[in-house]
């Protein structure tokens, strides 16, 4: 039997055991710290954050690789492969942004957020997120998928004495459990019809299971997507996702949107192109249907929103959400039947690159008009150009892009990108169903984007901004406008190279 122990690169690992170690740091010295000095925890996890960022920077040049078996240098648990390093780059990325937002919703939130367990909380859960684009075998994926998982239930849920974030928390967390319990069945299906954990292993031995085992393996396949499936909030696993944006603080729910999404779509890759390839007519199919559904239910429950309704504005984006991964998931269905897989999931990588960016630039917006208005009610945004002309305009640049309406040059450049994966693989039909669903959204997005210009009623009153907010709304516009002048930099940065 080959031995497992190996030497460990401690290079390749730094990103995610950084912001695991500032994590455990930062949950020390709360202990330490008196209430005054707080404050110094949030940006000890900012910079811990940066850190873990800059840390991919000695990757960029090579695929490395840890936790090798000594007999078959290919069979590895930890690979740290350009795949690896953009979605890292994504998770680190959209976790630094988060914390920048919470650095200001902690300080207003005057002591009903635990600050230390916050930071905590935050820092493991972006820790397990950047771990998982590395993991290349079925129980690394699964132990980083609830590593970035656990924490979130907790912080949904850590407003004190608010039923509304309790409740969001328990629907989150029970129906999360369901999935994993779920999946952890197909990955034992898999285990047992194959013999190995690692995902090289498994295309290559799926391949050649006797007769009486196919049926098994095809339920195990069907089985551990749908854990997957879930953390994506893919239709019908999104009952969870408006009701807890919502109740989660903001910063917790703008984390979610983006850090959440790219943990379920990077297991879903490696899973389906890496580990099942071979088995592209069981998901290909389940796939297409899924990403059609999802962006229907999701486009049409955002269309469905009521301006004047309490947190209509917050759960406007959860249900634009849930329709965004439909359009995620149609260059991984596409996979299955491309020949070129891996310009397919690239499209999907780029895609994700495009909605992080703009989304978080949307929920820091959203986070600065809930500051004066705490229902963030879609109506509370009208004439939003009166009192912020330079807030509005970043908010409806980020809805254009969300739309793929000019002058938001990097959606639209990332839809064709997806729009063409599909018609590549000759999924035309889903396509079709994508360009009408683009058409809806652009409804509920104009309708939002001419509202910030309307006359506000009343006397519009001005706000001093503070400066997290400031950073994580300038970053994000610079961005997504830089991008919109050069998008075919995000096709060469989000080239995977799996294959």
């Amino acid at each position: 039997m080959s031995s497992l122990v190996q030497s460990v690169d401690w290079l390749a690992i730094a990103p995610p055991t950084l912001a695991a170690v500032v994590g455990l740091v930062v949950l020390v010295a709360d202990l330490f710290i008196g209430e005054e000095k707080k404050a110094v925890l949030g940006w000890v996890s900012v910079a811990g954050l940066a850190a873990s960022a800059l840390l991919l920077l000695p990757l960029k040049d090579g695929d490395r690789a840890t936790f090798c078996l000594t007999g078959d240098a290919h069979a590895c648990s930890y690979t740290a492969d350009r795949f690896t390093l953009v979605i890292q780059f994504l998770v680190l990325g959209g976790a630094l942004l988060a914390a920048l937002l919470s650095v200001t919703a902690l300080k207003d939130a005057n002591k009903d957020l635990p600050e230390g367990e916050f930071w905590f909380l935050l820092l493991s859960s972006a820790a397990g997120a950047a771990l998982l684009p590395a993991s290349r075998d079925l129980a690394t994926l699964i132990v980083a998928l609830e590593v970035a998982s656990l924490p979130a239930f907790a912080l949904v849920g850590i407003k004190r004495g608010d039923k509304k974030s309790s409740e969001a928390a328990l629907k989150f967390f029970l129906s999360s459990v369901t999935a994993t319990a779920v999946s952890l069945m197909g990955v034992s299906f898999l285990y047992a019809t194959t013999g190995s954990l690692y995902l090289t292993q498994i295309a290559d031995k799926i391949q050649h299971v006797d007769g009486q085992f196919h049926t098994l393996a095809q339920a195990g396949v069907v089985l551990t997507l749908v854990g997957f499936a879930f953390k994506t909030a893919a239709v019908p696993f999104h009952f969870w996702v408006p009701d807890t944006y919502v109740g989660a603080p903001l910063p917790v729910a703008a984390y979610l949107s983006v850090v959440g999404k790219a943990v379920g779509f990077s297991g879903l890759i490696l899973v389906t192109v890496v580990a099942l390839p071979s088995y592209g007519d069981v998901w290909g199919p389940a796939l297409a249907a899924l990403a059609a559904l999802t962006m229907t239910v999701g486009n049409v429950g955002a269309l469905r929103q009521q301006a004047t309704r309490a947190y209509s504005a917050v759960r406007l984006l959860a249900w634009s959400s849930v329709g965004q991964a439909g359009y995620l998931l149609v260059p991984i269905a596409s996979a299955a039947y491309s020949k070129d897989a891996d310009k397919a999931i690239g499209s999907t990588v780029a895609y994700a690159l495009m909605y992080a960016v703009v989304n978080l630039g949307a929920f820091a917006v959203a986070a600065l008009v809930a500051r004066t208005s705490p229902l963030n009610r879609i109506s509370d945004y009208r004439g939003l150009y009166a009192r912020s002309p330079l807030s509005a305009l970043i908010l409806g640049f980020f809805l254009l892009c969300l739309a793929g309406l000019p002058p938001g040059i990097i959606g639209l450049f990332a839809k064709v990108t997806v729009f063409a994966a599909a018609v590549d693989a000759g999924l035309g039909w889903l396509a079709v169903i994508m360009a009408v669903n683009v058409v809806i959204a652009l409804f509920y997005y104009l309708q939002w984007t001419t509202l910030l210009f309307r006359a506000p009623e009343g006397e519009p009153e001005k706000h001093r901004v503070p400066a997290p907010l400031t950073a994580a709304i300038a970053l994000t516009a610079v961005l997504g406008i830089a991008l919109s002048g050069a998008p075919q930099l995000v096709l060469r940065f989000s080239a995977t190279g799996l294959f």
